[in-house]
Formats: structure tokens, sequence, C-alpha cells
């Protein structure tokens, strides 16, 4: 079993040069599977998660979200990092706990990201934004698990697509101890040349939700990881509603066909039994 301080060693490794890509697992079923594939790290998909167990996005609260995470985690030989969402607490102190404890489920990175979840105000204040990131770094550093810490700027999805206000968070965020940034829903080669300039030398996060860009364009233009979100999981989510609905709809079971045998599924979790 590969030890907690080799994944993080890994895990900062990766963040140094080139571009990889840290897809979303949102069970311990497909993070091994993406394990097989041969990638070289995996994140969490707070989505892909609660869906799974029949909830919506934030719908899972710090317990349980903690237990999936340590399950993520003891699946897989390779780096993991949670999406933490906003650390589950509004104040510092609250996300300084919680980050302690996701340190302590055998992670190798997490992220804290800026959004509220509320419509008056949809970002914190900066200020407190900061403060929030200030306090993951210290609960990691008094932790000496050395997690790699990202801090996301929620503006695109949130309704504030400012892509200046997003830029000086994410600064801010890196001055106040963040290892790499992150703004999700940013998608054209400006906006992201112009956060990868602005944070330099710190890695940037690229959200890949659609077809916009190949993994290729993404490193010429500087950015240092493409991670999915839920995207894999809505991908056999659509896949699921397409095969049930015919079969509830029309009776016919024409999307059965060309499927992996249930020997070449076992074949991927022989190892695991």
């Amino acid at each position: 079993m590969t030890s907690q301080s080799d994944k993080v060693a890994a895990f900062h490794k990766l963040h140094e040069e080139g571009c990889f890509v840290i897809p979303n697992p949102w069970d311990v079923g497909s993070a091994v599977l993406l394990e097989s594939m041969g990638f070289k790290a995996l994140a969490t998909t707070s989505a892909g998660f609660a869906w799974s167990i029949a909830r919506p996005d934030q719908g899972v609260g710090r317990v349980e979200m903690l237990e999936h995470l340590g399950e993520i985690a003891r699946a897989v030989e390779i780096p993991v990092s949670a999406d933490f969402e906003g650390g589950y607490a509004d104040d510092p102190d609250g996300v300084a706990e919680s980050v302690k404890l996701a340190a302590a489920t055998g992670l190798a990175g997490l992220s804290i990201e800026d959004s509220t979840r509320g419509a008056d105000e949809p970002l914190y204040p900066i200020d407190l934004a900061v403060e929030r990131i200030r306090a993951a770094r210290s609960a990691i550093d008094e932790s000496g698990t050395g997690i790699l810490l990202t801090g996301r700027s929620e503006g695109f999805v949130a309704g504030r697509p400012d892509l200046e206000e997003t830029i000086r968070r994410l600064q801010a965020y890196a001055e106040a101890g963040a290892d790499c940034v992150y703004a999700p829903f940013i998608d054209t080669p400006e906006q992201i040349s112009a956060v990868v300039a602005a944070v330099a030398p710190k890695p940037v996060n690229l959200l890949v939700y659609k077809p916009f860009i190949t993994l290729g364009a993404a490193a010429e233009l500087g950015v240092r990881r493409i991670s999915l979100g839920g995207s894999l999981a809505r991908v056999a989510q659509a896949a699921f509603i397409a095969a049930a609905q015919e079969i509830a709809d029309d009776g016919t079971f024409t999307r059965l066909g060309d499927l992996p045998n249930n020997a070449a599924v076992n074949a991927s979790f022989t190892d695991r039994a």
C-alpha cells in the first residue's frame, strides 16, 4: 500500500511541469477503473458522489463526505485530491477544522472554493475568502501531511463571470498559501491565458466540462492540470438514462449491444477481491 506521504510527494511533482488530466470518479469502482487506465492522479466530484446516493449537488454533509473521501483514497495507489466544496463552514476556524479532518483521510490534496451558495451574495467577500484559504493552509501545515491546497474562485459558476475579479481573487489565494488555483467555467483561450499569466508560477487547474479544448492546446496555454468535475458521472448517467428510457418506452434493447461482457468487467477488479 502506497503511503500518504508518497502520494503527496507524487502529487506535488505532477504539478512541477507539463500538463496532466486528473479525472473525477464518483465511487470506488470508478476510481479503480480510472487508475487501471493509467491516470496518475484522481480528484473526487462532490456532484457525482451526491448523485450516486440520490442527493443534489451540495447535498452531502461533512461526516458523510469524509467517509467517502477516505474510501476513495484507500482504494487506489495513486494520489487523490478532494473536491472539498467550501470546507463545510463559513468561518475560517470551521474551515480549518474540516481541513484537518480531511487531511487525516489519506488524501494528497483538496480544494476550497469561495462560493456562498447564496443567491444574494454568491461569493464570500474577498477578505473573508482569503482568510478561509489562509486557515486551510495553516491546518494543512499543522497536520504535517503537506497535502496540496487548491484555491477555487467560483464567479463564473455562480453568475458573476468577471475575469478581473476572478484573477484578483486567485492571486490573493495564491499569496495566502494555495499551491494551485482554479476558476471553473473559464473556457476561452484569452481567459485561460490571462489566468495563467496572472498567477505564474503557480499551477492552474482547468475544468473541461464540454469539448472546447484538447490536452495539447491546454498545455500550450500553460495549464498544468485538467479536471473534469462531474462530467464523467454525467456521461454515465446519460448512457444509463438513454438505455432505460428506450426499454421503458419502446420495449427494445438496442443500447445493450457492444457492451463489455461480465468477464471483461470482472478482470478490472480481479486483484481487488
